[in-house]
């Protein structure tokens, strides 16, 4: 069966444009897990960060004396 030459350029300018898209394709879903992960390490140090703020949030005793300038 013979087929006409321009049908068969277009179809492989149409696998050419398919294996573009494919490789496009792979490369965001690698950017987009990257990214992923990354969000998640971001959460968890703010959490981190937020403990740690919360420990330090309430202010424990402090002398005046301790608020002096040292040519006091």
């Amino acid at each position: 069966m013979s087929t006409d030459p321009r049908t068969e350029d277009r179809l492989a300018e149409l696998e050419i444009k398919a294996s573009y898209a494919d490789d496009l394709l792979d490369r965001l879903n690698e950017l987009v897990y990257r990214q992923q992960r990354q969000i998640e390490q971001l959460q968890l140090e703010l959490a981190a960060l937020r403990g740690q703020w919360r420990d330090n949030a309430t202010p424990a005793f402090r002398s005046l004396r301790d608020e002096l300038p040292p040519h006091y």
